[in-house]
């Protein structure tokens, strides 16, 4: 049987890539997200302002939100690569950030019961030395079974609903409301994984590639 000709073994199909990796976030969701790929990064909380245009689709915002958030964290790492994400629940023509205190976040939770919705993501890649920037938004339908008051009440109670964009959060016990998802999962926990995998590829270093450097840079520092 005739042996196929093999190729050279490769490290990764990437360029290196010098640059540091920075997260404007101050979500310990994303950061746990990021933490879990082995990568190493920085992270540094934007205070970029959430006002937004009343006018512009759901799209548009969490686009906006995200670019402002690694805009201004850029200043502090010039020759970083910045990531920063944005995420908003549409249901009809209905936009549910995080909820003000534990009455809203009921009343989100009311509205989503036995319904299906969409969470929606901006997440953005821009390189603080050029400013260059570059963007994609992801969608994701999670269908909610019918929740009655009284397990929301005390869903609200454990707190974890407060922090969250539609008032629960998929990766820990709101995952119990959830019967149906079409999309992509991370996308729903604060940090979709497959577009940012898409944004650092176009920017020079998939996020495989980025763990097998980061490794690398290690061994060769002992």
């Amino acid at each position: 049987m005739a042996l196929m000709p093999q190729a050279a073994p490769r490290e990764s199909h990437c360029p290196s890539d010098p640059r540091a990796l920075v997260l404007a976030s101050a979500s310990p969701r994303r950061e746990e997200l990021l933490r879990s790929l082995g990568l190493e990064f920085q992270v540094d909380a934007s205070a970029a302002s959430e006002e937004i245009d009343l006018g512009l689709s759901i799209g548009e915002v969490v686009t906006t939100l995200a670019t402002r958030k690694a805009q201004d964290v850029a200043p502090r790492h010039p020759e970083a690569l910045i990531v920063a994400a944005d995420t908003l629940v549409g249901l009809d023509t209905a936009v549910f950030g995080k909820p003000r205190d534990a009455a809203e976040a009921r009343e989100m939770l009311l509205c989503l019961s036995g319904r299906s919705h969409r969470v929606h993501s901006g997440l953005v890649a821009l390189d603080a030395a050029t400013m260059a920037l570059q963007s994609l938004v992801v969608e994701t339908e999670v269908r909610f079974r019918d929740i009655d008051q009284a397990e929301i009440d005390a869903y609200v109670r454990t707190t974890e609903p407060l922090d969250k964009a539609g008032a629960y959060g998929i990766q820990g016990l709101g995952a119990a409301f959830v019967e149906g998802i079409v999309g992509d999962l991370w996308n729903v926990a604060g940090l979709p994984l497959a577009a940012l995998n898409d944004l650092l590829t176009s920017t020079g270093c998939c996020l495989i590639c980025r763990r097998l450097h980061d490794a690398s840079r290690r061994d060769s520092s002992i």
